[in-house]
C-alpha cells in the first residue's frame, strides 16, 4: 500500500530524517515510535504530502509523491497532534463545514457524519460548543472530521497526547475498529498503546531506522532474552546470590529487601537462548527455603525500545 525508500529529510545541514526505508501492507496498523526529535513526526507530514522530502521516493498505491500528491490526499486522513478545531462552532456545524470542504455531495451529508459520529462515539456532544467538550473529546471530533471523507489510509501524529488512561482506552478502542478495515500509521510515546494496538512497529532514533518488526518479533530483537521472577520464603539476598548465581544462563541476581513476612523477591537475568528454571529449581530444593512465585517474564516492549534508542 505505501513504500518509502531511502527518504531524507534535511533542515539546513541537520537531517531529521536519514534515509529510512519500509512498507505500510494495506489493512495492517503500523506504530512509528521513537524519542523526542527521532524524526516521527517529518516523516508523517512527508507521507501526507505537508512536507517536501529533501530526497527518496514515496509510493502510496498507484501514486507518488510530490508528482501524484492531489490523488494521495484524497485517499489519506491525517490528524496531526493537535486537532484543528474551531472552538466557536457546534460540533455537528464543524462537521458539516469539514464535510462541505470536502466537497462531499449534499445528500451524503448527514449520513457521513452520523457514520463518523457513530463510529467515534460523539453522538452526545454533537450539539455542544467544541471549546466546551474535553480534550478527548476534541481528539474524537478531529478523527471524525477525518473519517467524513472515508480515506483509505488514516495518519495519526501522536492521538492519544495529553489524554487522560480512560480516554487513551477509548482512543485505542476506535483505532482498531477503524483499523479493521484501513491501514492506519500512527506514532505514540507510550510503548503499551503500540503493543496493544499495532501489527508492527518501527522504531526511528537520530531520524534512522532501529528496528522494523512486528510487534510480537520485537520483544526477541535483542536476542530473545528474558527475566525470571521468584518470590521466596526463608531466604536472603546472600543466600540468594551463593545458590543460584553459579547456575548456567543466570546473568545476573537482583533480590529485593525482606517484607514483613520475611519474603524477600528475586529478579534473574536470564541469557538468550536459555531455560535455566529446571535448574534452578533443583538447587531450592536443596535448601529449606519455600517457592511462593516463580514465572518466566518475556522482555517487555519498553525494554526493547530503551535499549534501541539509548544514547552511546
Amino acid at each position: 500500500m505505501i513504500q518509502v525508500e531511502r527518504l531524507t529529510k534535511t533542515f539546513g545541514a541537520v537531517p531529521a530524517v536519514d534515509g529510512i526505508s519500509f512498507e505500510v501492507r494495506r489493512g495492517e496498523i503500523l506504530g512509528l515510535l521513537g524519542p523526542n526529535g527521532a524524526g516521527k513526526t517529518t516523516t508523517l507530514r512527508m507521507l501526507t504530502g505537508y512536507l517536501a522530502p529533501t530526497s527518496g521516493r514515496i509510493r502510496v498505491g498507484d501514486y507518488s509523491i510530490p508528482e501524484d500528491l492531489l490523488e494521495v490526499k484524497k485517499i489519506t486522513g491525517y490528524l496531526p497532534e493537535s486537532a484543528p478545531l474551531y472552538p466557536e462552532m457546534l460540533v455537528f456545524d464543524y462537521l458539516a463545514f469539514i464535510a462541505a470542504a470536502r466537497a462531499i455531495a449534499p445528500a451524503d451529508r448527514r449520513r457521513r457524519i452520523e457514520q463518523a459520529a457513530e463510529l467515534c462515539g460523539i453522538r452526545e456532544v454533537m450539539h455542544q460548543p467544541v471549546a466546551e467538550i474535553s480534550k478527548g473529546y476534541k481528539q474524537r471530533v478531529g478523527l471524525a472530521a477525518v473519517m467524513l471523507a472515508d480515506p483509505e489510509i488514516l495518519v495519526l501524529d501522536e492521538p492519544t497526547s495529553g489524554l487522560d488512561p480512560n480516554q487513551i482506552v477509548e482512543i485505542r478502542e476506535i483505532i482498531r475498529r477503524i483499523g479493521k478495515a484501513k491501514t492506519v500509521i500512527f506514532s505514540t510515546h507510550i510503548l503499551s498503546e503500540a503493543e496493544a494496538t499495532c501489527d508492527r512497529v518501527v522504531i526511528i532514533h537520530r531520524g534512522r531506522i532501529a528496528a522494523d518488526r512486528p510487534t510480537a518479533e520485537l520483544k526477541e530483537a535483542l536476542g530473545g532474552k528474558s527475566r525470571l521472577a521468584l518470590l521466596l520464603e526463608g531466604a536472603d539476598a546472600e543466600g540468594v546470590e551463593r545458590v543460584l548465581a553459579p547456575v548456567p544462563g543466570v546473568e545476573r541476581l537482583s533480590c529485593g529487601p525482606p517484607d514483613e513476612a520475611g519474603r524477600i523477591s528475586v529478579a534473574v537475568a536470564v541469557a538468550a537462548g536459555v531455560d535455566p528454571r529446571a535448574e534452578i529449581y533443583r538447587r531450592i530444593r536443596g535448601t529449606d527455603w519455600t517457592i511462593l512465585d516463580f514465572h518466566l517474564q518475556a522482555q517487555s516492549l519498553e525494554e526493547v525500545f530503551r535499549e534501541l534508542t539509548r544514547e552511546e
